[in-house]
């Protein structure tokens, strides 16, 4: 799975960064050395960080530890949505938490984030008020806005640890480039048959030992991911009221009966079934 590493530059006179960035047609499974917080409103989508993989319904709001490989929490979202993204350098922890005894369970809860952290709907709704107001604010009045915020999350008891342990990334940039560039060629050539001799030609590796590193660096085997990807591309085909023959062979799939079947194994619905969930709202 591609895995990006994210340049991320707060101004020099701030310690965080909050914006509100759009990346619903964009595929980006990536990551960065800062602390994350994401807030999602209005919206359905995927949540993968690490080896969690979920569906989240109305919003989402996530916390990530450094170097924790993530999706971009709106992949695939159509429709008006909120989104809101607070970024902190790693440093920031030792730099302004220090030896403060009264910020332990601040302290704490940065370290629960290197699991990945998804918090409940009650939780979601006070921290996201709490973030709308940030951005209208200036640098001091943020600051101590972002400390209320922790404390409301470290306080937090509707929470849940996304994955069992730390997660450790373990990907190196040789490993990076060589999945970028099968992810570039997914993206380029998804609508076409793609053999696995292609993909493991692009990565100078021999099949058996690219299938072999493939699963290792994704959970997933090569035909899995490629027919996953295809799924999410027939998934906004549909929702933009495309037919299911459309969906189904402009997006590299051979047979309807092939595409229907791949497709309820990850949507646990037959795509008319899913088309008419999307187009008659």
């Amino acid at each position: 799975m591609k895995v990006a590493f994210e340049r991320v530059n707060p101004a020099q006179d701030r310690s965080f960064k909050i914006f509100t960035p759009r990346l619903n047609d964009f595929y980006y499974w990536h990551f960065h050395p800062e602390y994350e917080i994401v807030y999602i409103d209005g919206a359905d989508g995927t949540r993968h960080v690490g080896d969690h993989l979920a569906r989240f319904e109305g919003g989402d709001l996530v916390m990530i530890g450094p170097n924790v490989p993530h999706l971009n929490f709106d992949y695939g979202i159509q429709g008006p949505y909120e989104k809101i993204v607070v970024q902190l350098r790693e440093s920031f922890m030792d730099q302004v938490m220090g030896q403060v005894p009264e910020l332990e369970e601040i302290k704490d809860l940065f370290e629960r984030a290197r699991h990945g952290i998804s918090f409940g709907a009650a939780t979601r709704s006070a921290v996201g008020a709490q973030l709308r107001a940030l951005t209208g604010m200036d640098r001091f009045d943020q600051l101590l806005g972002m400390l209320r915020v922790f404390q409301q999350l470290a306080g937090a008891t509707d929470y849940l640890l996304l994955n069992a342990r730390p997660i450790d990334n373990h990907y190196n940039l040789k490993e990076q480039q060589r999945i970028r560039a099968v992810n570039r060629f997914i993206d380029e050539n998804f609508h076409r048959p793609i053999s696995v001799e292609e993909v493991a030609a692009i990565t100078h590796l021999t099949v058996p030992s690219f299938c072999r590193y493939f699963r290792q660096m994704t959970k997933l085997t090569f035909t899995d991911f490629l027919n996953q990807y295809r799924v999410n591309q027939a998934k906004k085909l549909l929702m933009q009221d495309r037919s299911v023959a459309d969906a189904c062979f402009e997006t590299g799939f051979a047979s309807l009966s092939y595409f229907n079947r791949i497709f309820r194994k990850f949507v646990h619905m037959n795509p008319s079934e899913f088309k008419r969930q999307y187009t008659h709202r």
